[in-house]
């Protein structure tokens, strides 16, 4: 220890991304009630006070917190009747509920000492493929095999057709890797910058630029975890059209 002190300073970035139990000790079983589902449940919490709690009131003149949340559903609903169409209004509260969880776990991740569930793979991939598995399930039960035209592409010259067949179904199936990683990659990176300039502020020559670096770079974070929950959403309300539009 006294070797790595005198080495300079040993900055660990990705240290808060690691699961531990939330009461002490250092092994994860699958019963262990870790520092991920905590946050998660908290996060879970913090969306039915606001969606439930914040608006049973129902007032014609909102408090604040209706407002927040009125303001939230409108959004939301706005986003899925634009791009999938009046057909995909009834799957609203699906992509509400996703919308809402990503977007206080973002958010709630930016509180010092707290923990960030979405910069995990554990968590995004599972989210992703419910998204995946569901929009597919729809796709199938709403037009049969006909929902297979999503991946011939009519309008290109017979010949290219099987080629971009087989780049359309490749490109489909790997959705999930790609709506999960996106999700985890800008959390996490953002994060782990804030982390590297907080172990900087500790050299008194650069402190003061650090902590504006610190700064500039959680007022982009809040940015972020707010564009992350739409861009995940958006991309959903996107394959949900694909599934009950199949047609190029």
């Amino acid at each position: 220890m006294a070797a790595e002190a005198e080495s300079g300073i040993q900055i660990h970035p990705m240290d808060q991304f690691i699961v531990r139990p939330f009461f002490g000790g250092t092994e994860v079983h699958w019963y262990t009630i870790t520092n991920v589902t905590v946050w998660m449940a908290l996060a879970i919490c913090c969306v039915v006070a606001l969606m439930v709690l914040g608006t049973r009131r129902r007032a014609i003149v909102p408090s604040r917190t209706q407002s927040v949340a009125e303001l939230a559903y409108g959004f939301v609903y706005k986003m899925v009747e634009d791009v999938t169409g009046h057909d995909g209004v009834k799957y609203f509260p699906y992509i509400m509920t996703l919308f809402m969880f990503i977007l206080f776990s973002n958010f709630l991740g930016l509180i010092p000492k707290s923990f960030t569930t979405t910069s995990h793979m554990a968590v995004t991939v599972v989210l992703a493929m419910a998204v995946f598995i569901t929009v597919t399930a729809i796709g199938f039960m709403k037009h049969g095999k006909h929902f297979l035209e999503l991946f011939w592409v009519s309008s290109a010259p017979l010949a290219l057709r099987p080629v971009l067949a087989v780049i359309e179904v490749i490109s489909y199936l790997v959705r999930p890797v790609s709506h999960s990683i996106r999700l985890v990659g800008n959390v996490m990176a953002g994060h782990a910058v804030i982390k590297v300039f907080a172990g900087f502020a500790a050299v008194a020559l650069i402190s003061p630029l650090s902590v504006v670096a610190i700064t500039a770079m959680y007022a982009m974070e809040v940015l972020v975890a707010f564009i992350q929950a739409y861009v995940f959403t958006i991309l959903t309300c996107v394959y949900l059209r694909d599934a009950l539009h199949p047609h190029h």
